[in-house]
């Protein structure tokens, strides 16, 4: 029924994966494997509402807070989660980073900390410092082909009197750990025991594979808590900008607003990205279906290539998302060196693992969000550049 095999052109759209790639990389040619959105065009049911509110031909200023968009909501969480969400705890925002950011400034003054898990999405060190917090990691540990957490490394941190957020991905982005509801129950508690107020990033939520189950964090919360996400990572649509969450109490979610309004000016939000989730949540199903078997090949692909060029690696698809969170350490290879081959030889972008932090030394973020062709070009490059390094290391 749907297509994700035939290559969608996205050159000279303004596209930040291809047209602008040389910022990151310093060369424009390259093929990229980078930030986390995908080559493919989006459900046809969320181009059709899209189509339909373009030839209305008004778009003026709009509202959110209407039973059409958190309808849409309830609706999602019941039939991906079996959750029952209080819409009256819904929030908007224009991504989730800036509504991160914004409750950063609500439950912690400037010097005070956050707790995170390391290796972690580089916006959130971004989000933290920027708002001249500390990041306190936490780093996961790899127990062969999973990743767990420290639980009694990551209580001592939030029990420092200086933490006062932990700021959760889940699933988790980039090693792909989805969290097990005893693991979340586990952080709750240790959060309500610390007076420690969580924000849950769970924006890679319908992105899980196999028999791992996403548990949204309202399921477990005990603290004060915020979870935040959109649907633009599921079905592709990030440029139409627009995400959404639940804040547990009202003196935060009253304030959150009152900045969205006030201070910031971004109460009126982009109608098409709340015509796009209304089609996505209510009509998308199929189509996102279609998509998690496909990008769930795609990253076992993946690992059949790699693993039959360097059995050493025994790479296995992650948990979740579609980053294949490589683990190159077993071939002992330096991480400026291929890069550089990567980049002057192969014409390839793929994302250095430090990008995340000291804790992605030695890892490569593959982006597999692709037709298979090009998955197939990019591993063989990859590959190729792997085996020179390592031939030329002994």
């Amino acid at each position: 029924m749907f297509d994700f095999s035939t290559p969608v052109d996205r050159h000279n759209t303004w596209c930040t994966q291809w047209d602008f790639v040389a910022d990151r990389f310093g060369h424009a040619d390259l093929l990229p494997f980078t930030i986390s959105d995908m080559d493919f065009a989006t459900a046809p049911c969320v181009l059709a509402a899209l189509q339909q509110r373009l030839t209305h031909g008004v778009l003026g200023y709009s509202r959110w807070q209407h039973e059409d968009f958190l309808g849409a909501l309830r609706h999602w969480y019941q039939t991906r989660f079996a959750a029952e969400i209080d819409t009256h705890t819904a929030v908007y925002g224009p991504s989730v980073i800036y509504m991160v950011s914004e409750l950063i400034r609500l439950w912690s003054v400037p010097g005070e900390a956050v707790v995170m898990h390391t290796p972690a999405y580089d916006a959130f060190y971004k989000a933290i410092e920027g708002n001249q917090r500390q990041v306190l990691a936490c780093p996961l540990l790899r127990d062969n082909v999973t990743w767990r957490c420290d639980m009694a490394a990551l209580e001592a941190l939030l029990a420092r009197p200086e933490s006062k957020i932990l700021l959760l991905c889940s699933p988790h982005n980039p090693t792909g750990k989805v969290w097990q509801a005893a693991e979340l129950q586990q952080m709750a508690e240790m959060c309500a025991r610390h007076g420690v107020r969580v924000i849950s990033d769970e924006i890679h939520m319908d992105m899980v594979w196999g028999a791992a189950r996403h548990t949204p964090w309202p399921q477990v919360a005990r603290a004060p808590w915020a979870l935040l996400t959109s649907a633009s990572k599921s079905f592709n649509i990030p440029a139409l900008t627009g995400a959404y969450g639940f804040i547990s109490d009202n003196v935060t979610r009253e304030a959150y607003l009152a900045h969205l309004k006030g201070r910031d000016g971004l109460s009126s939000p982009a109608v098409l990205s709340l015509a796009a989730h209304i089609a996505a949540y209510r009509e998308g199903a199929p189509w996102l279906d279609a998509l998690r078997r496909y990008l769930e090949a795609n990253l076992h692909h993946v690992a059949a290539r790699l693993n039959h060029a360097f059995p050493v690696l025994n790479w296995q698809p992650p948990e979740a998302t579609y980053l294949a969170w490589i683990d190159l350490r077993p071939l002992a290879l330096d991480d400026q060196a291929l890069q550089q081959v990567l980049i002057e030889q192969e014409r390839v972008a793929i994302m250095p693992g430090t990008t995340y932090g000291a804790a992605g030394a030695g890892f490569l973020r593959l982006n597999v969000g692709c037709p298979r062709s090009k998955l197939d070009a990019g591993l063989t490059a990859l590959i190729n550049a792997l085996t020179t390094l390592h031939a030329a290391a002994g």
